[in-house]
């Protein structure tokens, strides 16, 4: 593969010892290098004109390479600090896996401590941005488009779990981290990116890594990441594409529900359409409900009770009969700060006192125990607004 430039080559130069042999081996056998002057030049010297995104793990600027190549570079966070070697061999990695509903790793930069990451751009954001977004950058997506981002995060979630080699769990499935091409066709952003950081570095600073509004509570609470983790902020992420409200700041009925415990009401109630984004003028209701039953069964309590991406691929496309007596109760997760918020004087300090997992008891699929869960203020400190 044809290299744009040496640069972080050339940074290994001096003592040439064993491992910047292997890092330049690695380097020219399956990963596109820049250089750090390369990716200032390509992005105007990271001019905040051209920020496109940010989170725990580092910020995004678009950028436009000696080529005309318009891509999206991600410099990492401080903290990801790894031997040249080691980063370039987890980049390797991803770097292989490819799916039309990932996006793909151009290349990187490994010079002195930065570590930047290039990917494919994309025409049009995020669906973060696309759906739940300001005025200025919401578009209005009809349900064909809708109904084809649930079916391809699906199909690439699923592409991580059962098919990529080693197998990932992505821990962080959201609407900010599915990204949409010119056709809006969706495509699964920063997968694979956990292992660049140490065990007890992460974007939120502690072992569990996600977006309140999306964590299952298994994960959040006890810290049990297994890919139905995944599958319950999937389920999440569906109920958001139907209902355009934001899971993490929006606020349900008289009780300020949050998206998932309100759609279980709803559920209850018979009345499960009233989720539907108004801005939909038109759809097949037949085919929404199966979408948001869908839903319901990713983000049940107990997680074993949840399908695997597979299941959901097949859910989602096929007009299945859904057997909703199989549906138990939905785990929710949420700090009693943010619940605390909602409330005054001593119903306040009721709800600070309170369990904030609805499904109280639900069956531990690791350890195959009843737990019972409640949530401490030092739970609360991990998960900052």
């Amino acid at each position: 593969m044809a290299f744009s430039c040496w640069g972080a080559l050339n940074s290994c130069k001096g003592k040439r010892g064993r491992g910047e042999t292997q890092t330049e081996e690695l380097a020219t056998n399956n990963v596109r290098l820049f250089s750090y002057n390369s990716l200032r030049s390509a992005t105007g010297d990271f001019h905040p004109s051209n920020r496109i995104g940010g989170g725990g793990f580092g910020v995004v600027h678009r950028g436009v390479l000696r080529d005309g190549t318009r891509v999206a570079i991600k410099s990492l966070s401080a903290e990801s600090k790894q031997g040249a070697s080691e980063f370039l061999t987890e980049i390797n990695m991803i770097s292989n896996i490819r799916h039309p509903n990932l996006v793909q790793l151009v290349g990187c930069c490994v010079e002195g401590s930065n570590r930047i990451l290039v990917y494919e751009y994309l025409e049009n954001n995020s669906l973060a941005s696309v759906l739940l977004g300001s005025k200025g950058k919401h578009v209005t997506l009809n349900w064909p488009q809708r109904a084809a981002i649930c079916m391809g995060t699906a199909s690439g979630l699923a592409f991580l779990h059962e098919e990529a080699e080693p197998h990932i769990v992505h821990r962080d499935i959201k609407a900010s981290n599915i990204l949409l091409d010119e056709n809006f066709h969706p495509k699964i952003g920063d997968f694979g990116l956990a292992k660049l950081f140490p065990d007890n570095v992460s974007h939120i600073s502690t072992r569990v890594a996600g977006t309140i509004g999306y964590l299952a509570p298994e994960y959040a609470l006890l810290g049990q990441l297994t890919k139905k983790a995944d599958v319950y902020s999937f389920g999440v992420l569906i109920l958001e594409i139907i209902s355009g409200s934001s899971s993490s700041k929006s606020a349900f009925g008289e009780d300020m529900l949050v998206l998932v415990e309100w759609t279980w009401k709803l559920r209850e109630e018979g009345r499960l359409l009233d989720i539907v984004d108004t801005e939909l003028a038109e759809y097949p209701k037949d085919e929404v409900l199966r979408f948001m039953k869908v839903a319901l069964f990713c983000t049940q309590a107990a997680s074993h009770r949840r399908p695997a991406m597979k299941q959901v691929v097949e859910m989602l496309s096929k007009e299945v009969n859904l057997n909703e007596k199989l549906l138990t109760e939905p785990g929710v997760y949420r700090t009693h700060t943010s619940r605390s918020r909602q409330l005054s004087g001593s119903a306040s300090e009721e709800a600070s006192s309170s369990q904030a997992y609805k499904g109280k008891q639900f069956v531990d699929d690791t350890f195959a125990t009843t737990t019972q869960l409640s949530i401490s203020d030092s739970v609360t400190q991990m998960f900052p607004r």
